[in-house]
């Protein structure tokens, strides 16, 4: 894997070990499409990677010029993979890792409680394991947990027939796109006053 733009495109993202099953990195595919969507928010933006993995994601933006990210996962291994990532791929990027458990029903609460009062996000990227439904639970609790900006976008990975709701709360879904089994999901915030 390596980082598909920015300052550190080519930079190589270092992966699990053959054989760990507790973290699947987002194909350079699926990743570079991502980012010829969202190329034009990334500059300046405050990044949240929800079950972060390798930290693709937030190393990707912040290679493009996002200000800060904040990478969550509940594996020592995967923030381990982070640091060492940042350390090769993006030095001095304001970054902050996290280790949660957002599986947990309370795992958005604990979150917020260890983010600065009043913490937003302009992204927000999710990717749990496939197939438990930990997306749309995870999308429901971003939601409730008050942690996009107004104008923020809210992107979650799953398998392409995962089925991911239209509507969560005042998340509106604004496109999906397949990229062989994957599937990735936009939702922003309806304006107030909007049905």
């Amino acid at each position: 894997m390596r980082i598909t733009g920015g300052t550190a495109r080519g930079r190589s993202i270092a992966g699990p070990k053959s054989g760990c099953t507790l973290i699947r990195p987002t194909s350079d595919r699926v990743r570079e499409a991502l980012f010829s969507i969202i190329v034009a928010k990334i500059p300046g933006s405050t990044v949240l990677d929800l079950y972060a993995g390798t930290g693709a994601f937030g190393l990707e933006t912040l290679s493009r010029g996002a200000a800060a990210a904040v990478f969550v996962d509940q594996s020592k291994l995967a923030l381990q993979l982070i640091q060492d990532n940042l350390n090769r791929c993006i030095t001095g990027a304001k970054a902050a890792l996290l280790q949660l458990d957002l599986a947990r029903p309370d795992g958005i609460a604990r979150l917020k409680n260890r983010l600065p009062s009043e913490m937003r996000f302009d992204l927000i990227f999710l990717d749990p394991p496939y197939e438990r439904r930990l997306a749309e639970q995870a999308v429901a609790a971003v939601e409730q947990g008050a942690l996009l900006n107004a104008e923020g976008l809210l992107i979650a990975e799953e398998r392409k027939n995962a089925g991911l709701p239209e509507q969560s709360g005042s998340f509106r879904l604004i496109d999906q796109r397949c990229y062989g089994e994957t599937g990735l999901w936009f939702y922003q915030q309806e304006s107030t006053g909007t049905k």
